[in-house]
């Protein structure tokens, strides 16, 4: 029985491409290509010092229009959209909120164009690029802690920079037993084994709790003025955004400008998991943009998000069921997102609303995103009030009332 639970397990990791110690994050991402590519990763590697003298894009111009048909495995390809994708956000954002670029060279546009299409990822810098795919250990045999780990490409921003990206890799990790934890939900409710069922969702409840705290790195890490004033910009997209609000023109691709948004942690896979298996379903304007997030996940997560949502109601049938234990299984499961939903909302509030009030009273610097993304998240999200509503709905999946005979006598 245990052998034939592995193999329905291990059918679920390859179908979904996530791994068991590390959940959706890309094992061993490359930080090489074929030397063909040369140009990417030498402009890639040392973009922050290009953007700082202001020479991104004069180098950019220069660069040879390659075409991406050496690039041969999944990893290639994911380092590949990675490199285009930190170059292209530091070629839009060299210079701020008053001069974005209104065109991407055909250089950059035409083959991540390409790379994009044969990965099922839109052509601009995602969550799954920065965050899961832009990881190295500085000590190959040692462990993925922070110490030990660094990103393969950077934006300005420094130690905060590092620590926005590493922070949100390590959250990451500790969704991985949750994921898990879902996999054992979604196979115990289709033979209806409460104690499975039970067993999932404490795996699911304990991960969300390790997130939490995995999360509160971020104070350590990175500075609130650091991020609004200098490293937000360049993971802002062009769509619902101010600063390009007719999109950007990738020549070479499309005669019309595209509207992509940007990498948010609205498109962490993880999280969506969560809501799916829970039956959290956000509604209105938050319910259409978390959807419209899920065509910036690769397609094999995106994929497991959709299986969960279509498997019967996990929260209809605990409260089916009469086990009050399941039903606070559940519960639990419910509380420890509304938990991690609401800590996020304090650190979003600290990190983006504080400084830029701050910035807008000061007058707009001269760089940076300054005041235009002050109420706007990253994505294009109205940010406090949509971060509000995922928690609210998320609080209301709750079951208030026990089944009455679980109740003592």
């Amino acid at each position: 029985m245990e052998t034939n639970y592995r193999e329905t397990l291990q059918a679920d990791f390859d179908a979904f491409d996530i791994s068991e110690e590390l959940g959706f994050i890309l094992e061993e991402p490359l930080t090489h290509l074929p030397d063909y590519y040369r140009v990417w990763l030498d402009l890639a590697n040392n973009l922050t010092h290009l953007i700082e003298s202001r020479k991104l894009r004069d180098v950019v111009h220069k660069m040879p229009i390659l075409s991406p048909h050496l690039l041969s495995n999944h990893r290639e390809l994911r380092l590949a959209h990675l490199a285009l994708g930190f170059i292209s956000m530091g070629y839009v954002w060299q210079e701020g909120q008053h001069e974005p670029a209104q065109i991407l060279p055909k250089a950059l546009a035409w083959p991540y164009w390409l790379i994009s299409r044969r990965l099922g990822l839109p052509p601009i810098l995602t969550y799954a690029d920065s965050v899961l795919a832009n990881w190295k250990l500085k000590d190959p045999t040692g462990d993925m802690e922070i110490g030990n780990m660094d990103l393969i490409f950077s934006f300005p921003g420094g130690e905060s920079c590092r620590g926005f990206f590493m922070v949100s890799l390590l959250v990451e990790m500790a969704a991985s037993s949750g994921i898990m934890g879902a996999l054992e939900v979604m196979h115990a409710m289709k033979i209806s084994d409460l104690i499975g069922i039970q067993k999932g969702l404490i795996r699911v409840t304990q991960s969300l709790k390790k997130m939490k705290e995995t999360f509160q790195l971020m104070h350590n890490h990175v500075e609130p003025n650091a991020f609004h004033g200098t490293l937000r910009i360049f993971v802002s997209g062009w769509r619902d955004n101010p600063m390009l609000p007719r999109g950007l023109l990738y020549e070479g691709v499309s005669n019309e400008p595209i509207l992509l948004s940007g990498g948010s942690a609205a498109q962490s896979s993880a999280i969506q998991c969560f809501d799916a298996l829970l039956c959290i379903q956000h509604e209105g304007e938050t319910g259409a943009f978390l959807t419209r997030m899920r065509d910036y996940m690769p397609p094999a997560h995106r994929q497991l998000i959709e299986t969960l949502s279509v498997c019967p109601s996990l929260r209809d049938f605990i409260t089916t069921c009469s086990s009050s234990d399941l039903c606070q299984a559940y519960n639990s499961c419910v509380s420890a997102l509304v938990d991690l939903r609401s800590y996020h909302l304090n650190t979003v509030a600290k990190y983006v609303t504080v400084p830029g009030n701050h910035a807008r009273s000061m007058g707009c610097p001269l760089r940076g995103v300054g005041t235009a993304l002050n109420t706007t998240g990253t994505g294009g999200s109205n940010l406090m009030v949509f971060l509000k509503s995922v928690r609210n709905t998320t609080q209301k999946a709750l079951i208030l009332e026990r089944p009455t005979t679980s109740r003592e006598t």
